[in-house]
């Protein structure tokens, strides 16, 4: 095969087998080569050259199923280790030159990735002109391995032990009326009496229970609601909050000019607000784009319009900070 004869045959072969993993995590040839930037053709004639050149065949393939081999699966644990020792090893030989080159894939929550983060996109981007990033504005716990994400910025608690969470921030979540909707009850109204009104859901974050913690770390509240309204939203959620069809639990910067006009109140101040995380899936070998954008999140984070530097963790809980080790090393995660 024609990738195979060139002068650079060793580094061919690096590539076919970073494509050969990115088709087994991604679960198809056209997923692979939408993550790798490239065709779902060449995808499928690196693969062809891979299976050539091992004498084996990798892969099983029909119409809607793609399955490994018993050759396939040893060639795919094989590969991993490989190529996470040849990055390391290339992170190691560069030390100092290493530079951010290539394309990122980062999740960002919706309404926050848009507005309040685009200016820490573009100072990154600013500051490596080699670097190309895939923006993806989703508030769902993205699959870091098979949709090829190289990290998220995540609000609230992160559940997944097979991850690495940054605690950097937390972002102020109240909740929140139009004055015409407390009928006449004096404002602010107090937690216990908020379930008494009508609700509006945003999703994912509450769908039928409304959870309120005191800032100071102490006691929580809950209540079942039943949402006259349920969106994915929180631009549509403020406008529904606005046009009296319910309170809401909303990130206070969206609503901070609405507030300040009187437009919508304020409910039990003193309550609620939820942690951001920068969330990346474990690995012996973080690549100097991947290193450089988490340390720049980590800079930039508490300084962001509506964010505010995190205190103390809540009771009975520890916090953990994750600290990428320099030159492409493994994180380590340690309590503080």
């Amino acid at each position: 095969m024609k990738e195979l004869a060139t002068s650079g045959a060793g580094a061919d072969r690096i590539e076919l087998l970073e494509t050969f993993v990115r088709i087994v995590d991604a679960g198809s040839l056209s997923a692979a080569a939408a993550q790798l930037g490239t065709s779902q053709p060449t995808v499928s004639r690196r693969l062809q050259a891979l299976e050539q050149s091992l004498g084996l065949k990798l892969l099983q393939r029909s119409t809607h199923l793609m399955k490994l081999t018993v050759d396939g699966e040893r060639c795919y644990a094989s590969a991993k280790e490989l190529l996470e020792n040849w990055h390391a090893m290339q992170a190691d030989m560069r030390g100092a030159k290493d530079e951010a080159q290539g394309r990122l894939r980062i999740v960002v929550p919706h309404a926050f990735g848009q507005d309040q983060l685009v200016a820490l996109l573009s100072e990154y981007l600013q500051r490596h002109a080699s670097m190309s990033m895939e923006w993806l504005l989703h508030d769902r716990r993205p699959d870091f391995i098979a949709e090829g994400i190289d990290c998220a910025i995540q609000v609230g608690a992160v559940e997944d032990p097979s991850v690495v969470a940054v605690r950097l921030a937390e972002i102020p979540r109240i909740a929140a009326a139009a004055p015409a909707l407390l009928a006449g009850r004096a404002s602010p109204l107090p937690a216990e009496q908020l379930q008494r009104l009508p609700w509006l859901a945003l999703l994912p974050f509450y769908r039928d229970e409304v959870q309120l913690r005191r800032l100071d770390g102490g006691e929580t509240q809950r209540f079942a609601i039943r949402p006259r309204m349920s969106t994915d939203s929180l631009h549509a959620l403020r406008n529904a909050a606005l046009a009296g069809l319910g309170a809401i639990i909303a990130s206070s910067w969206i609503i901070r000019q609405e507030l300040e006009e009187g437009r919508l109140v304020h409910l039990a101040p003193g309550w609620q607000a939820l942690p951001v995380h920068l969330v990346y899936p474990h690995a012996r070998f973080y690549p100097a784009r991947l290193r450089l954008f988490m340390e720049l999140v980590r800079e930039r984070m508490p300084t962001i319009v509506g964010v505010q530097p995190f205190g103390a963790a809540p009771p009975g809980r520890r916090k953990a900070w994750a600290i990428p080790a320099p030159r492409g090393g493994a994180g380590m995660a340690q309590a503080l």
